[in-house]
């Protein structure tokens, strides 16, 4: 099963086909073209003028390295760490010599040198390089594992806490159900404690949420209607654990038990091109608003999307209409890198 260290953050070679590579890449480049222009000009005022001017060559160079660097991605990962790097500068230098060359064929009057040119590009990628293994050691799988499990621990005590009390209310009344619900709050126990750097499959989160809304639904009785609307999406998709069910529990306090009539938890799962989209939406009532605890859960959500997929995923929230949803769209990844 694909982990954590699998994923961009922790690996000493960057993902080049990562959105959030790719951006910081493009911003550390033409962060170095600004700072040259400003040593190279005397006067200030010509500054951007000249930052122009280098990105008219820059950004052809910088754009085919990375689109040539996210093709040979996978040849790359497979070479020991330090001939990988040195392959990413051959590349960014032998491209930056090439296309200087041909400027020169185009432009006879240009007399620089590509040997400088495809020095200060192997410069360059070299600090790119420098950042991305700095970055890797400060999110090292053994780290991002550790932060990932204190951010569950957090999502834990509230979740049992709330499907034991869940249970607790059927013992006098219904002994039976009560007996089959703590059957379902064992698999609860189950998946809470699995290991959270591992992905699991989106059919096992969403069993997960419908055990979890079916504990509630004891406990709530006909003032929890759900609705669930799974479109066609490959139910082995791996997921990060414990997704859905901190936004059902949201949906469930803050949305339905504060109205005294309830209300319906709508689930929308669907894939649109490449991304897997998750909403969940419920009621709210006006008169109570939303507490800093569920603010909270989406923060710990937002960062454990963050070391899983960087920049790739998201965390949306609208609400309108007396209709709150928390939309989660995640990478479709069939397996790993």
């Amino acid at each position: 099963m694909t982990s954590i260290r699998h994923f961009p953050a922790t690996h000493p070679l960057p993902d080049w086909r990562n959105f959030g590579v790719m951006l910081r890449v493009l911003v550390g480049v033409n962060g170095l073209a600004l700072l040259v222009a400003l040593v190279q000009v005397q006067d200030m005022s010509m500054w951007l003028l000249r930052y122009v001017e280098l990105a008219a060559v820059v950004e052809p160079w910088l754009l085919t390295c990375l689109g040539l660097l996210a093709l040979l991605r996978d040849q790359l990962w497979r070479l020991p760490l330090r001939l990988g790097q040195a392959a990413v500068l051959l590349l960014a230098g032998g491209l930056a010599f090439s296309l200087y060359r041909y400027w020169q064929f185009l432009v006879p009057g240009d007399v620089g040198s590509p040997y400088r040119t495809a020095l200060l590009a192997m410069t360059a990628a070299a600090l790119v390089l420098s950042y991305f293994e700095l970055r890797s050691a400060a999110f090292s799988p053994a780290q991002a594992e550790a932060r990932l499990a204190a951010l569950n621990a957090r999502i834990r005590p509230h979740f049992l806490f709330n499907s034991l009390n869940a249970v607790l209310s059927l013992i006098r009344a219904r002994p039976q159900e009560a007996e089959l619900a703590l059957e379902s709050l064992s698999d609860l126990f189950r998946a809470a404690m699995r290991d959270p750097s591992e992905l699991v499959s989106l059919a096992d989160e969403i069993a997960l949420g419908r055990q979890y809304l079916e504990l509630e639904q004891l406990r709530l009785g006909d003032r929890l209607a759900v609705d669930w609307q799974i479109g066609e999406v490959a139910l082995d998709l791996p997921i990060p654990p414990l997704m859905l069910q901190p936004l059902l529990e949201n949906a469930v306090y803050h949305g339905i038990e504060p109205a005294a009539e309830g209300g319906t938890v709508r689930i929308a799962i669907t894939t649109q091109g490449d991304e897997l989209c998750i909403a969940i939406a419920n009621p709210t009532t006006p008169q109570v608003p939303h507490p800093a605890g569920n603010q909270i859960a989406l923060a710990n959500i937002r960062e454990r999307l963050a070391l899983y997929y960087d920049l790739e995923a998201r965390l949306e929230i609208a609400s309108a209409d007396n209709r709150y949803e928390v939309r989660i769209v995640l990478p479709c990844r069939t397996k790993a890198h």
